[in-house]
């Protein structure tokens, strides 16, 4: 594969790519570095990447992996903290948005991972529900199902949290 096929068959994805490292990451920074990283590692191997049938999947499904391997060096290496930038000046309120972020980002990584990997790619990425089934070689049908039942089961812990807040609250009172 020459740089001219790359550009055509491997960099046409670039924002698809960058925008999936952005939301696993949450920081713009570290998708940057992300994305970059991978496009040098398909570079490298670009001789391989002619008997790769879907190139969208393979580049989405690399980027993918590729964040939740940082993700997890990130974990073991003294804790995940989120990078969040935000323009509001008051403290309180960056901590209530990346403690409300960082719940939303454990209750789907709950989920069971096709569910999760649906989810993130429909309502984070908002990629359209052909392309994820392009993507994960699944039928559009078993995606708009899957992504029902993770949508539910999303509602339904949010739905158990508040209780549980709202029992809390009422001991304490």
């Amino acid at each position: 594969m020459d740089a001219q096929q790359f550009q055509r068959q491997i960099l046409c994805y670039s924002d698809k790519m960058y925008r999936m490292a952005r939301s696993i990451l949450l920081d713009e920074s570290g998708a940057k570095d992300a994305f970059q990283d991978l496009v040098m590692r398909l570079w490298e191997r670009r001789d391989q990447l002619d008997i790769i049938e879907n190139k969208q999947a393979f580049s989405l499904t690399s980027m993918r992996n590729l964040c939740v391997d940082l993700l997890r060096k990130k974990l073991e290496y003294g804790g995940l903290t989120a990078d969040i930038v935000s323009s509001a000046p008051d403290p309180q309120q960056e901590l209530e948005e990346q403690d409300s972020l960082h719940n939303i980002h454990r209750l789907i990584d709950s989920l069971p991972e096709l569910q999760r990997t649906i989810v993130r790619m429909k309502d984070v990425e908002e990629i359209d529900i052909r392309e994820i089934a392009q993507i994960l070689y699944m039928s559009e049908n078993a995606v708009t199902v899957n992504l029902s039942r993770a949508r539910k089961k999303l509602r339904d812990m949010i739905v158990t949290i508040q209780q549980s807040e709202e029992k809390q609250y009422e001991r304490n009172r």
